[in-house]
């Protein structure tokens, strides 16, 4: 292993526990295929001479790579020029006193390059398909993964093949379109267009982004965790809520908050809230039924957060450890909910969220109404993404609550008229 990557000890399989070396580990455990999926351990005493909470308050990048230290790059890998990270953290006092919750906050990742948490994860794999020369980068994805490593690729000028099924919203095509991608529009869902990408990728030896398989996707997520601690001062919130298709983000802020633990930056994690839409609800299912998710049967997904629509969750094994060993739970929210909750967010904390986004805070909802958080608690909600991209969804959600615009002659008494 190169001497720059001395800090990763290697790579373990969630299921059976086996340790790779770095330099030899492949995308996932040979012994369990697709379901092996690794995890990257770290030297936590090496990382800990190498950054801390005052290094990083010492720092000037302004970016996911102010935690280089504590990610499987090379201290001197060139990585993608756009601006990836370090979104902002917003405290919402109203949306706090409205749910009777003591503090909340809310982290707006729609301030990304393409507008989603996603861009974490295509900018780790930029640096990881560099490392090995790889000629095409691939993923499927219902928009959001899509639009990050086509935008990504575009600032390196790296070839990339993407796979999206023909439901998902024009605006996110029309992104990756515009960055030059090559796009495959895949009769089916998201599962359809992840099992040809697979397939591909494979065939053609290109290197796969796709998270739930490839190990260092959650790596590039678990920044957005670390700087939600980071920017509340290294005070743990009481509880952080999440949104889950594919259950990779998650994972991502659950590692965040092991190795934060592990390096002794806070005392303990936060209880971790998985949330999902009712007709995308396989964890939600598994976990109130004690099911193991390495045998439960896909589901029939079905909702208009497509950013969060799977039938078989890829990162299910992470997905699942994130809420069981934080004490934490999954909760499921209507569509209905979710798109009630999209102006409420927006009106009281300024932050426009895709459904995806809107369905964390419906699972904070959810959970206020529930008493599993009250008013001596401390909360994030994680928005995982902008509401520009799904403008028909944002506008049933307007519509649902009677906003609509003021139709008037260009005179004052008609402005007068209509304000009455």
């Amino acid at each position: 292993m190169s001497q720059s990557l001395d800090h990763v000890t290697g790579l373990v399989c969630v299921v059976c526990g086996t340790s790779y070396p770095a330099a030899d580990a492949g995308y996932v455990c040979p012994d369990h295929g697709t379901e092996g999926i690794l995890d990257v351990q770290y030297d936590y005493d090496l990382v800990a001479s190498r950054i801390s909470p005052q290094s990083l308050a010492a720092s000037h990048d302004t970016t996911m790579w102010r935690y280089r230290p504590l990610l499987p790059v090379a201290q001197d890998a060139a990585v993608p020029p756009l601006t990836v990270g370090w979104t902002p953290t917003y405290e919402t006092p109203r949306l706090a006193r409205d749910l009777g919750v003591g503090r909340v906050w809310v982290k707006d990742e729609g301030r990304q390059p393409t507008a989603s948490l996603k861009d974490r994860a295509s900018a780790m794999a930029l640096v990881k398909a560099a490392e090995v020369g790889a000629e095409v980068v691939t993923t499927a994805s219902t928009g959001n993964a899509a639009a990050a490593l086509s935008g990504l690729s575009a600032s390196v000028g790296q070839k990339n093949v993407i796979f999206v099924p023909e439901s998902a919203p024009e605006a996110k095509v029309t992104q990756l379109l515009a960055y030059g991608s090559t796009v495959a529009l895949v009769k089916g869902n998201y599962d359809a267009a992840f099992d040809l990408c697979m397939e591909a990728a494979e065939e053609f030896g290109w290197y796969n982004r796709n998270t739930g398989f490839n190990p260092y996707m959650t790596e590039g997520k678990k920044t957005a965790g670390l700087e939600i601690l980071e920017q509340l001062g290294w005070e743990a919130p009481d509880a952080i809520f999440v949104s889950v298709g594919d259950g990779s983000i998650i994972g991502g802020v659950h590692k965040a908050m092991k190795d934060a633990v592990a390096l002794e930056w806070i005392e303990h994690s936060p209880r971790i809230f998985g949330i999902q839409a009712a007709g995308s609800d396989y964890l939600v299912q598994a976990f109130e039924a004690g099911e193991d998710v390495l045998t439960k049967a896909p589901i029939s997904a079905d909702t208009v957060a497509d950013s969060i629509s799977a039938d078989l969750p890829r990162d299910r094994i992470k997905a699942m450890a994130a809420v069981t060993e934080t004490d934490g739970t999954y909760l499921r929210v209507s569509d209905d909910e979710i798109l009630a909750a999209l102006p409420i967010m927006a009106r009281g904390s300024g932050v426009f969220a895709e459904p995806a986004g809107a369905a964390a805070y419906a699972g904070l909802v959810a959970a206020a109404d529930s008493g599993r958080v009250g008013s001596g608690d401390r909360v994030v909600v994680l928005s995982t993404g902008n509401g520009l991209k799904d403008i028909p969804s944002a506008i049933k959600a307007v519509t649902a609550v009677g906003t609509e615009p003021m139709h008037i002659l260009p005179t004052l008494n008609s402005l007068i008229d209509a304000l009455k």
